[in-house]
């Protein structure tokens, strides 16, 4: 596991911990952190979220994280020791939605070929 990867998993437990205690947007509800991806120098994080919300509500969640990314880069200088907090962006994470997916297609594809055993 490289550097990065082990910056990813901490910045990703820190995150979790900040964001279910400390953060009182309104904007931003329910959201888990499915994976953090660091850049190689350590300066910039990817942080990838899965919001409960669809369309409008996800959108203002986001804008909820993106507008508290000062506020959350902060608190994670104060948890975390690094020479440097990395920048943070926050962006939807799909591969649940397209797993989903994927699993309904195999799914009908199993029991479409074949009748109905009762």
């Amino acid at each position: 596991m490289s550097r990065a990867e082990r910056v990813g998993d901490l910045l990703k437990e820190e995150l979790s911990e900040v964001l279910l205690r400390e953060i009182k947007d309104p904007r931003i509800g329910f959201v888990t952190i499915t994976g953090v991806r660091v850049s190689d120098d350590l300066r910039h994080a990817r942080v990838y979220v899965v919001t409960h919300e669809t369309g409008e509500g996800q959108q203002r969640t986001l804008e909820g994280l993106q507008s508290a990314r000062g506020y959350l880069r902060g608190a994670l200088g104060r948890r975390v020791r690094l020479r440097y907090i990395p920048d943070l962006s926050f962006w939807v994470d799909e591969s649940l939605e397209q797993g989903f997916r994927i699993h309904e297609i195999l799914k009908s594809l199993e029991t479409g070929g074949r009748p109905d055993e009762e």
